[in-house]
C-alpha cells in the first residue's frame, strides 16, 4: 500500500496543474489508449491469421515444386521446372548443387513472418531448411537441402505478408487526429469562460480593475460568473459605505480635536499644558492608524511602481532617522501594485526594524512572477512562539521587543492586511543577523 502510494504521489507531482493540459489528458488519453488496445489486438490477430493463410500457401507451392523435381525426370538445368514455377505459382526458384545450407540468419524480434513461414514449412516439407526475411526488403530467400540438390526460392514479400495493413493504421490515426483537434477546440471555448472567470477573481482580489467581463460559456460557468459579478458588487458597494462612514467620522474625530489644539494654543504654556498638547498628537496619530486600518486599500487602482526606487527612499528616510539601512535588488524593476498602501506596508516594516535595531538590511528580488522583499535586522527579535500573534489587530508584545512600542498595535496588522490584499503575505522568522526577518512576498 505505501509503495502505492508513493508511486501515485510521485506520478501526481509529475501531471500538469492547469485546468487545461489536465483536461486535455482527460480527453486524448482514454483515446489513445482504447486505439492503442484495439490496434494491437487487430492488427496481430489479423496479421497472424492473413500471414498463416499466405505463408500456407507459398509451402503447397514449394512442396508441389519440390515433389515436380523428385518425381519426374528433369533436364540438367531444371530450365521446366523453373520456367513452371515463374509462370504458374510466381516463384523464382533455381536449383543448385549440393552444399552446406547458410548459417542462420539474425531474426527479427518482431516478425510474425518468420516464426509463421518457418513453422509451415516444417510442418508440410519436413527437410533442412534456412530462410531469410530480412536481407531483400521485396523478396523472401527460402533454402531446402533436397537429396542431390538444394532448392533456392525467391517469393514476393506480399505473397507471404499482408502489405494493407498501414491502410488501417493511417485511417485510424488520421481520423483520430482530427477528432481530437476538433474535440480540442470545442474543449477550449468551454473551458476559456472558466479561466476568464479565474483571472478576473485574480485581479479584484489584487484590487486590480475587471474590466470587460461577462458571464459566458456552460450554464453552471455562468451561473458562477454571475455570482461573482453579484459577489464584487455587494463588497464594492459594502467598502463604499464604510469608506463614506468613516470620512464622515474622521472629519467629526478632526474637527475636535483641532478645537483642543486651538483651546490649547489661546493657554499658557505650563507642564499640564504641554501633557495635554502630546496627548492629542498621540490621538491625531491613533486616529490616523484606526481609519488607515479600518479603510483598507482597496478603494485605490494599481498602477506601476520603481520598487528598488521606493526602497531607497524608505532607506534614506531611515537613515536621517540615525537607522543604518542597506538596500539591494535583483530582476524587474517595475511592479503593479496599490502605490500608497504599498509603501505604507513597506514603511512600516522597515520602520519597526529600525527602531529596535542598529543594522537594517532591505533585500528585494523580483523573479518567475513574484516580488519577495526581506528586511533583517540585529535587534532582539521577537519569541517563536508570538510570530503570529504579533499580527493581531491592538496586540502589544511587551518582552525583549514591544512592537509599535508607543503607538496603537496596528503597524505589522496593517502591513499584513496590504499584503494579502494584494495576492500575497508576511511572514517573520529568525534573521541571518541575530535578530527579526520579515519577509513579504507578493505576485507581480
Amino acid at each position: 500500500m505505501r509503495v502505492l502510494r508513493r508511486t501515485w504521489g510521485g506520478l501526481f507531482e509529475h501531471l500538469p496543474k492547469g485546468l487545461y493540459p489536465r483536461t486535455i489528458l482527460i480527453v486524448v488519453l482514454p483515446i489513445v489508449i482504447l486505439q492503442s488496445v484495439v490496434a494491437y489486438v487487430f492488427i496481430e490477430r489479423q496479421l497472424q491469421n492473413v500471414t498463416e493463410k499466405l505463408s500456407d500457401a507459398v509451402t503447397r507451392d514449394i512442396a508441389a515444386i519440390i515433389e515436380v523435381i523428385e518425381t519426374y525426370p528433369q533436364d540438367e538445368r531444371f530450365s521446366q521446372v523453373e520456367q513452371l514455377s515463374g509462370d504458374a505459382l510466381g516463384l523464382s526458384i533455381s536449383v543448385l548443387p549440393p552444399e552446406p545450407l547458410p548459417a542462420p540468419a539474425p531474426k527479427p524480434f518482431f516478425s510474425i513472418l518468420d516464426s509463421t513461414l518457418s513453422d509451415k514449412i516444417r510442418e508440410r516439407i519436413n527437410r533442412p531448411f534456412w530462410i531469410d526475411t530480412v536481407g531483400n526488403s521485396d523478396m523472401v530467400e527460402i533454402r531446402i537441402s533436397l537429396k542431390d540438390h538444394v532448392l533456392r526460392i525467391f517469393a514476393p514479400r506480399s505473397r507471404t505478408l499482408p502489405s494493407n495493413q498501414h491502410i488501417f493504421i493511417v485511417w485510424m490515426v488520421g481520423t483520430s487526429l482530427v477528432l481530437i483537434a476538433i474535440a480540442l477546440l470545442f474543449l477550449r471555448n468551454q473551458i476559456k469562460p472558466i479561466l476568464v472567470l479565474a483571472e478576473a477573481a485574480e485581479n479584484f482580489g489584487k484590487g486590480r480593475p475587471v474590466r470587460s467581463f461577462r458571464p459566458r460559456g456552460a450554464r453552471e460557468v455562468r451561473q458562477a460568473s454571475q455570482a461573482f459579478l453579484d459577489m464584487r458588487e455587494r463588497i464594492e458597494r459594502q467598502i463604499e459605505q464604510r469608506t463614506t462612514m468613516l470620512s464622515g467620522v474622521s472629519h467629526d474625530l478632526r474637527t475636535i480635536l483641532t478645537r483642543l489644539t486651538l483651546g490649547l494654543a489661546m493657554l499658557d504654556e505650563t507642564p499640564e499644558t504641554d501633557a495635554l498638547r502630546g496627548d492629542v498628537v498621540e490621538m491625531r496619530h491613533m486616529l490616523e492608524d484606526y481609519l488607515a486600518f479600518a479603510k483598507g486599500d482597496a478603494g485605490e487602482a494599481s498602477e506601476g511602481v520603481d520598487v528598488p526606487a521606493l526602497l531607497e527612499d524608505l532607506a534614506e528616510n531611515a537613515r536621517r532617522s540615525g537607522d543604518r539601512v542597506s538596500v539591494s535588488f535583483e530582476g524587474a524593476p517595475q511592479v503593479l501594485v496599490r502605490a500608497t498602501p504599498f509603501r505604507r506596508c513597506l514603511a512600516n516594516l522597515i520602520g519597526n526594524a529600525g527602531k529596535y535595531a542598529d543594522t537594517v538590511e532591505v533585500r528585494g528580488r523580483h523573479l518567475d512572477g513574484w516580488l519577495t522583499i526581506t528586511i533583517d535586522d540585529d535587534g532582539p527579535g521577537i519569541p517563536e512562539e508570538e510570530l503570529e500573534t504579533v499580527f493581531r489587530p491592538f496586540y502589544r508584545l511587551d518582552r525583549a521587543r514591544n512592537v509599535d512600542a508607543g503607538g496603537t498595535g496596528l503597524g505589522l496588522a496593517i502591513a499584513r492586511d496590504i499584503a494579502r490584499s494584494h495576492g500575497g503575505d508576511i511572514a517573520l522568522g529568525e534573521s541571518s543577523l541575530g535578530g527579526l526577518s520579515a519577509v513579504l512576498r507578493i505576485p507581480a
